[in-house]
Protein backbone atom coordinates (compact mmCIF):
# COMPACT_ATOMS: atom_id res chain seq x y z
CA UNK A 1 0.00 0.00 0.00
CA UNK A 2 1.12 3.46 -1.14
CA UNK A 3 0.66 5.73 2.06
CA UNK A 4 1.07 9.78 1.61
CA UNK A 5 2.20 11.13 4.82
CA UNK A 6 0.91 14.58 5.91
CA UNK A 7 0.98 16.97 8.90
CA UNK A 8 -2.60 18.21 9.73
CA UNK A 9 -3.73 20.86 12.27
CA UNK A 10 -5.31 19.80 15.41
CA UNK A 11 -9.30 20.96 14.06
CA UNK A 12 -9.45 19.51 10.68
CA UNK A 13 -8.15 16.10 12.03
CA UNK A 14 -10.93 16.36 14.40
CA UNK A 15 -13.57 16.84 11.51
CA UNK A 16 -12.21 14.05 9.38
CA UNK A 17 -12.42 11.49 12.71
CA UNK A 18 -15.79 13.22 13.17
CA UNK A 19 -16.45 12.73 9.40
CA UNK A 20 -17.68 16.11 8.48
CA UNK A 21 -14.39 16.79 6.53
CA UNK A 22 -14.22 14.53 3.55
CA UNK A 23 -11.61 16.38 1.06
CA UNK A 24 -7.93 17.10 2.04
CA UNK A 25 -6.46 19.78 0.25
CA UNK A 26 -2.31 20.67 -0.29
CA UNK A 27 -1.21 23.27 -2.16
CA UNK A 28 1.28 22.08 -5.10
CA UNK A 29 4.71 24.38 -5.15
CA UNK A 30 7.84 23.64 -6.92
CA UNK A 31 9.11 22.55 -3.60
CA UNK A 32 6.41 19.80 -3.12
CA UNK A 33 5.42 19.01 -6.48
CA UNK A 34 7.60 15.88 -6.86
CA UNK A 35 5.41 14.46 -3.70
CA UNK A 36 1.77 14.81 -5.53
CA UNK A 37 2.68 14.64 -9.19
CA UNK A 38 4.39 14.14 -12.08
CA UNK A 39 3.71 15.87 -15.33
CA UNK A 40 2.71 14.68 -18.98
CA UNK A 41 3.86 16.81 -22.27
CA UNK A 42 3.67 15.16 -25.65
CA UNK A 43 2.56 11.70 -24.33
CA UNK A 44 5.45 11.55 -22.46
CA UNK A 45 6.03 11.43 -18.47
CA UNK A 46 8.39 13.92 -16.62
CA UNK A 47 9.17 14.30 -12.77
CA UNK A 48 10.24 17.15 -12.49
CA UNK A 49 8.94 20.37 -14.36
CA UNK A 50 12.44 21.70 -15.36
CA UNK A 51 12.53 18.35 -17.37
CA UNK A 52 9.43 19.72 -19.44
CA UNK A 53 9.99 21.14 -23.35
CA UNK A 54 9.38 24.51 -24.16
CA UNK A 55 6.09 23.51 -26.27
CA UNK A 56 3.22 21.85 -25.66
CA UNK A 57 -0.12 21.48 -23.64
CA UNK A 58 1.36 19.74 -20.00
CA UNK A 59 -1.34 18.08 -18.02
CA UNK A 60 -0.39 17.60 -13.84
CA UNK A 61 -1.12 13.56 -13.33
CA UNK A 62 -1.16 12.50 -9.88
CA UNK A 63 0.68 10.54 -7.79
CA UNK A 64 -1.14 7.26 -6.90
CA UNK A 65 -1.57 7.05 -3.08
CA UNK A 66 -3.63 4.60 -1.75
CA UNK A 67 -4.16 6.11 1.55
CA UNK A 68 -3.27 9.04 3.52
CA UNK A 69 -1.22 9.48 7.35
CA UNK A 70 -2.26 12.26 8.83
CA UNK A 71 -0.26 13.43 11.85
CA UNK A 72 -1.24 16.13 14.37
CA UNK A 73 0.28 17.76 17.60
CA UNK A 74 3.98 18.38 18.23
CA UNK A 75 6.95 17.30 16.56
CA UNK A 76 8.52 14.73 19.69
CA UNK A 77 7.37 11.84 20.88
CA UNK A 78 4.35 9.57 19.34
CA UNK A 79 2.04 11.44 17.60
CA UNK A 80 -1.17 11.09 17.34
CA UNK A 81 -2.43 9.75 13.93
CA UNK A 82 -5.01 8.91 11.50
CA UNK A 83 -4.50 6.19 8.50
CA UNK A 84 -7.67 7.09 5.89
CA UNK A 85 -8.32 5.85 2.63
CA UNK A 86 -7.65 7.74 -0.36
CA UNK A 87 -11.57 7.25 -2.48
CA UNK A 88 -10.45 10.04 -5.21
CA UNK A 89 -7.05 11.81 -6.04
CA UNK A 90 -7.24 15.40 -8.73
CA UNK A 91 -4.83 17.97 -9.18
CA UNK A 92 -6.29 21.06 -10.02
CA UNK A 93 -5.13 24.50 -11.42
CA UNK A 94 -6.27 27.25 -9.82
CA UNK A 95 -8.02 30.28 -12.04
CA UNK A 96 -8.93 33.95 -10.52
CA UNK A 97 -12.68 35.18 -10.80
CA UNK A 98 -12.04 35.63 -14.64
CA UNK A 99 -10.97 32.12 -15.45
CA UNK A 100 -7.33 33.36 -15.56
CA UNK A 101 -4.46 30.95 -14.21
CA UNK A 102 -2.87 32.13 -11.37
CA UNK A 103 0.36 32.75 -11.40
CA UNK A 104 2.91 33.08 -8.35
CA UNK A 105 7.24 33.38 -8.76
CA UNK A 106 9.65 31.03 -6.90
CA UNK A 107 13.18 32.13 -6.87
CA UNK A 108 12.62 34.05 -9.95
CA UNK A 109 10.66 31.33 -11.68
CA UNK A 110 6.78 31.50 -12.32
CA UNK A 111 4.68 28.62 -11.89
CA UNK A 112 0.70 28.01 -11.87
CA UNK A 113 -0.97 27.90 -8.67
CA UNK A 114 -2.51 24.45 -8.21
CA UNK A 115 -3.50 22.14 -5.64
CA UNK A 116 -3.99 18.22 -5.20
CA UNK A 117 -7.59 17.84 -3.94
CA UNK A 118 -7.95 14.24 -2.18
CA UNK A 119 -11.39 12.49 -1.24
CA UNK A 120 -11.25 10.76 1.24
CA UNK A 121 -12.74 7.68 2.50
CA UNK A 122 -12.54 5.23 5.77
CA UNK A 123 -10.38 5.22 8.27
CA UNK A 124 -8.20 2.26 7.89
CA UNK A 125 -6.07 3.00 11.08
CA UNK A 126 -5.61 5.57 14.04
CA UNK A 127 -3.85 5.84 16.92
CA UNK A 128 -4.80 8.67 19.33
CA UNK A 129 -3.56 9.55 22.71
Amino acid sequence: MNILTLSIKQKYFDEILAGTKTHEYREIRPTNAKKYITYLCGGKEYQVDEELPEEGDVELKPIKYDAIKLLTGEYKGKRPYIIIEIKETEAVLLTDDEGNDIVYEYQGEEYLAAQMDYTLGKILEKHID
